[in-house]
């Protein structure tokens, strides 16, 4: 089997995965509120219960080999079937969702969250080290642009389902059928012993982007000779790749929304999701072709102020040009944000990948689990809704430029000397 076909199995995947389990909750949501089966303060909350399940699901896989080395006698686990599981599970939970009973939609959208981690985590990490064994790493760029992908999917059917005054349980179903077909497409390369299955220890914790540029195994051989940095450097990083998980998910969540109370007439008001998407694309295609020399935090701050200065303009220039542009800066860096903090972890803890991975992983899950609340809480006390997204959208930019100090504060602070070769 081919790395082309191996890196658009890994894209759809994660189309499925990011595009459909975590993000149509986007463009549904104005549905929804139009419906009248929601307000913004539950929505919040139905945000975060999707967030607050992928931090979990993201934890869950992160100590799986451990659990299971504990307790021999579990079942084998491979990355090929966990993609499966995953798959089917977000599929069934979406469907799920057009039903009415609003009670069990936390639970559910929990629960996708959970499924949305387990196929990001084992199929990126399985696909990465099936196409770096073919030597085609540089594919792993085109595999993670499936987010973007789903995200001007599901954005655009949203769009026409929303000009032809569907209701938002329609969606529900119909974006459930679009991953059944997708999860489909792809169920025979997640075949297990169809072209080799990664052993579940060595399943990174994380979808991290780093086995671009080789094998897993190979990237801790030739890293071996690093020294260890301190845990002050390692949580540094955590809690900067953390602010950026809290950073942009006001807008990724609200976008639609915030956007009709804004510019009620304008026709491209389901469109800026789909842009948002487009950037991720880009972003994603870039970051793993673009070389980059010297010290990866300052790409990391450059990228923070890039997603600030998009939720800037919207805020600036609350009109369609600047609400397109805006959508778009904040998609660019979003994928190259993971694949570049990845880097960073595989500097600083080159024989401790998965665990550390874990980590950074958890801090930005918790970045963005914590963002709906803040709106809803600022909802709560703020009786205009406009102010109150307006104020949430200012601490957001204003967390993206605290963790970009930071990233620049570190670098100063503990100077990078060496990089891991074939960095950026």
């Amino acid at each position: 089997m081919s790395a082309v076909r191996v890196a658009l199995a890994g894209l759809i995947a994660l189309a499925v995965a990011m595009g459909i389990g975590r993000f149509a909750f986007t463009p549904i949501l104005p549905m929804m509120l139009h419906d009248g089966v929601v307000d913004l303060h539950a929505a919040s909350w139905l945000a975060s219960a999707n967030y607050l399940g992928y931090l979990s699901g993201a934890v869950l896989c992160t100590l799986q080999p451990r659990i299971w080395a504990r307790l021999p006698g579990l079942p084998a686990v491979n990355a090929p079937s966990m993609t499966r599981i995953g798959l089917v599970a977000t599929t069934v939970l979406t469907l799920a969702m057009a039903l009415p009973a609003p009670l069990a939609w936390p639970v559910l959208r929990f629960a996708a969250g959970i499924a949305s981690a387990l196929v990001f985590v084992y199929s990126s990490g399985w696909c990465l080290t099936q196409i770096a064994a073919r030597g085609e790493a540089a594919l792993g760029g085109l595999m993670f642009a499936g987010p973007g992908i789903g995200i001007v999917a599901s954005g655009l059917l949203a769009s026409a389902m929303v000009t032809l005054q569907w209701r938002a349980s329609a969606a529900w179903v119909v974006f459930a059928g679009l991953a059944l077909v997708l999860s489909a497409a792809v169920w025979r390369v997640f075949r297990p012993g169809a072209i080799g299955v990664l052993p579940a220890a060595a399943t990174p914790g994380s979808a991290a982007p780093s086995p671009a540029h080789g094998s897993a195994s190979t990237i801790d051989a030739a890293a071996s000779s690093v020294p260890s940095h301190s845990r002050a450097e390692v949580a540094t990083l955590a809690v900067a790749y953390g602010l950026a998980g809290f950073g942009y998910i006001v807008t990724a969540t609200f976008l639609p929304v915030i956007a009709r109370g804004v510019l009620p007439n304008s026709a491209w008001l389901d469109l800026f999701w789909p842009i948002f998407g487009a950037g991720v694309i880009l972003g994603a295609l870039l970051a793993t072709r673009v070389r980059v020399s010297g010290d990866l935090r300052l790409v990391l701050a450059a990228a923070y102020v890039i997603q600030a200065i998009g939720i800037g303009i919207g805020l600036l220039a609350p009109t369609t040009a600047g609400f397109a542009i805006g959508s778009f800066l904040l998609g660019l860096p979003f994928t190259a944000i993971t694949y570049f903090a990845m880097q960073e972890v595989r500097r600083l803890r080159p024989t401790q990948l998965s665990s550390t991975t874990g980590l950074v992983t958890a801090t930005w899950s918790l970045g963005q689990t914590l963002g709906p609340p803040v709106v809803a809480l600022l909802l709560g006390r703020i009786a205009d809704v406009g102010s109150a997204f307006t104020l949430s959208l200012v601490v957001a930019a204003a967390v993206l430029m605290v963790g970009a100090v930071v990233f620049f504060a570190a670098s100063r602070v503990w100077p990078n000397l060496r990089l891991p070769a074939g960095a950026g």
